[in-house]
């Protein structure tokens, strides 16, 4: 997965991108849409989705739900 693909996938559902920027690393790119999710996605096609509109995010790009943590 790439950044590219997960914009294109979201921003077809009618989500739009807000911001778009290489994370702090220099290793990947962060993804922020209009209805709260982020979208961590690394140069070697690793995904993490958080934020208040993860979870529609999450489905649109047929992720498994977060891990609870206890």
């Amino acid at each position: 997965m790439n950044a590219d693909g997960i914009v294109a996938l979201v921003t077809a559902a009618g989500i739009e991108l807000t911001d778009r920027r290489r994370n702090a690393k220099g290793d990947g790119w962060s993804l922020s849409f209009a209805n709260g999710a982020t979208v961590e996605v690394g140069d070697d096609g690793s995904a993490r989705i958080a934020g208040k509109g993860s979870k529609a995010v999450r489905g649109l790009l047929d992720m498994p739900p977060a891990p609870r943590r206890a």
